[in-house]
């Protein structure tokens, strides 16, 4: 009768082991369903301008630097739908931020 305690106290040990892995993982799932964390895990800008004129920017996105990339990344979406990214660090760039930030105030 010991023998037999003592085999099943391993496989319950398994058992609760799998369904605790079972409760962690079903919260993951659902955040993963549902609405993304980030486009992309990481930096997006390879490469960047130093400044483009003004009247060809339709929009700028700024993305802060995080656990996805490590710098500041300036992207902007010029007028024909082509993307390209700025130096956050350029005063042109930082000109095009600000103007745009009192535009939409």
């Amino acid at each position: 009768m010991a023998r037999a305690a003592t085999a099943a106290a391993p496989r319950a040990l398994r058992l609760l082991g799998a369904a605790l892995l079972l409760l962690l993982l079903v919260p993951a799932g659902r955040r993963a369903a549902g609405a993304p964390v980030a486009a992309e895990l990481r930096c997006q800008c390879l490469q960047t301008l130093q400044g483009i004129h003004l009247k060809n920017i339709q929009n700028v996105k700024v993305t802060p630097w995080g656990p996805h990339c490590p710098q500041t990344e300036v992207i902007a979406t010029l007028k024909n739908g082509q993307e390209v990214c700025l130096n956050p660090e350029a005063p042109m760039v930082k000109k095009i931020i600000n103007k745009m930030l009192n535009n939409t105030n």
